[in-house]
């Protein structure tokens, strides 16, 4: 339910907070004190053009937020959240929030989280459905009202069944579109893929390869070089008649002597030992390393070779040798699914022949349901519309097969009324009066009740060109959709709004010379007194006719 609305700066109010109660709701008041203001901020947080002439004059900016309490919570929000990357509620507590300005700037939350205009419509159309002269009647479309018929039908769980179906038969048909091209098209894919394979495997390349190839290369390109070094490093290091080792044995000879005379230099002398040791080992690795160095043009030439044509991969291919070899494995993939089109489209066309097959049993069955169904609607219907006023009218559900078959059946639907003997029954889209409208959206919520699956219903005047007995029995129908809905209704009739278990009045105060519109939950008093204005006046005769329509 929804439980407090809150509008800053929207017309007439400044800053208002409506806390709603459960079940039937009526809003009333003079005419222009601003019952409007309501709905206008209803239509902002679902997804409605922002008209900044709405803006309160002397504010910079307007904002609507709203707090519903779902404590069962409802599937499609959850999921509506998620797939946006939407904070979930908190406390079973979903905030909805729009603020513009006037400056043109639009910003819109949902449970603090910034979002798209659309997606806070498409959250608020799970949660509200308003009707009246300038409502968001979600029953004119012919999708909803097939989800409607087949809610009434029972068929939630068939319906499911036929859509995964359909969308098994849809990959289906993605996977064979990839394999049927014309054969010019065909060989050239073969011949790409082939030689792509081949280039690849050939090449027999290795995850780390290249960084190994380019060292040796390195290597084997500068030999000569590494020769001289080394071969001038083993020379100054005992090679030749000033080498180090020369040195170091004319050094030793020295701290020889040192020690004779003075004990304690026996640790210099070991210092020299170890350091000698250490050149002459020295040494012996740089003569290894000279044997193992090889001027070799024939291995340098293979090397460059091997990295020329691993560079050329790369270009090709990917950006290292693993993107290449990965690329490799895909192509082999393709290929030996190319190769195998022909099998591979006997086993589509098997198992696509079979989904239809199946399809077509069940879309079948789904139509027959529902034809099935759409007498005991009508029936429903109708009677709910005699009720209110409509001694003479029809109503039905136009079904008729389509070509072809969409997720939610192989039929469309469209509601049809004729509120008077003898005129045909029209699309419910094309009734012109409001009034009438108002109505039909009545008396079909009263009989989808149990199904409708959206929590919040907004009734903006439906008691338009209503009057007398058929007044109280709108009351009625409102009281009766509130025990399983949350109903808002703004009306003008007091058997209308008596028959409501809260009771909200809309009035205008001046406050520093500025109009001001509030809002007031009334207790039984007062509200016999709105009760008996709203029937001309506070005579005892109004007063007791109030008391008369508010007893329980």
């Amino acid at each position: 339910m929804l439980t407090t609305l809150r509008i800053k700066n929207l017309a007439l109010v400044s800053d208002l907070t409506l806390v709603l109660q459960p079940g039937y709701n009526a809003i009333t008041g003079e005419t222009g004190a601003g019952k409007s203001i309501i709905i206008g901020a209803l239509d902002l947080l679902l997804g409605e053009r922002a008209d900044r002439t709405l803006i309160r004059a002397g504010s910079d900016s307007c904002s609507v937020e709203a707090v519903f309490e779902l404590p069962r919570g409802l599937g499609k929000v959850d999921a509506l959240l998620d797939v946006n990357g939407l904070e979930p509620c908190s406390e079973n507590q979903l905030i909805l929030k729009r603020v513009f300005t006037a400056a043109g700037a639009n910003r819109q939350f949902v449970n603090g989280s910034p979002t798209t205009l659309q997606v806070l419509a498409a959250i608020g159309r799970q949660l509200v459905d308003m009707h009246g002269p300038h409502d968001h009647q979600s029953l004119l479309h012919p999708a909803l009202q097939l989800d409607i018929l087949d809610a009434f039908a029972g068929l939630g769980s068939t319906r499911e069944k036929f859509a995964d179906l359909v969308a098994r038969k849809r990959v289906l048909e993605a996977q064979k579109a990839a394999l049927i091209v014309d054969e010019q098209t065909y060989a050239q894919q073969l011949d790409l893929l082939r030689f792509q394979v081949n280039e690849i495997s050939t090449a027999k390349l290795l995850p780390d390869e290249q960084e190994r190839v380019e060292q040796e290369f390195k290597r084997t390109g500068n030999a000569a070089r590494l020769l001289e070094l080394s071969q001038a490093a083993i020379n100054l290091l005992g090679e030749q008649d000033d080498s180090l080792l020369r040195h170091a044995g004319e050094l030793g000879r020295i701290l020889q002597a040192l020690q004779r005379l003075d004990i304690g230099a026996t640790s210099l002398l070991a210092s020299h030992e170890q350091a000698a040791a250490a050149w002459g080992e020295l040494q012996s690795e740089l003569r290894r390393y000279a044997d193992t160095v090889e001027v070799d043009p024939v291995r340098l030439g293979q090397l460059e070779q091997r990295l020329n044509l691993i560079q050329s991969l790369r270009r090709k291919y990917g950006a290292t040798a693993a993107d290449v070899i990965a690329f490799g494995a895909d192509a082999e993939k393709k290929l030996r699914q190319l190769e195998s089109r022909d099998a591979e489209l006997a086993r589509l066309n098997g198992e696509m022949e079979k989904l239809r097959g199946e399809i077509t049993a069940l879309g079948g069955q789904m139509s027959a349901q529902r034809r099935k169904a759409i007498p005991k609607l009508a029936k429903a219907a109708v009677q709910q519309l005699r009720d209110l006023g409509f001694q003479q009218s029809h109503f039905t559900v136009a079904i008729r097969a389509t070509n072809g078959f969409t997720s939610s059946g192989m039929d469309e639907v469209e509601f049809q009324f004729a509120p008077n003997a003898g005129e045909p029954a029209r699309p419910l889209r094309a009734i012109a009066s409001s009034g009438e409208m108002s109505r039909v959206m009545l008396a079909l919520k009263t009989v989808l009740a149990a199904e409708d699956e959206i929590p919040l219903l907004v009734f903006d005047e439906i008691d338009a060109n209503v009057g007398g007995e058929t007044a109280v029995v709108v009351g009625q129908k409102m009281s009766q959709i509130a025990r399983r809905h949350q109903v808002i209704c703004i009306t003008h009739l007091p058997a209308v709004a008596a028959a409501a278990s809260s009771h909200f009045v809309v009035t205008k105060r001046q406050e520093g010379g500025r109009t001001v519109s509030e809002i007031t939950l009334l207790d039984q008093s007062h509200r016999v007194q709105e009760v008996a204005r709203m029937l001309g006046g506070q005579s005892d005769a109004a007063r007791r006719h109030a008391e008369d329509l508010l007893k329980p």
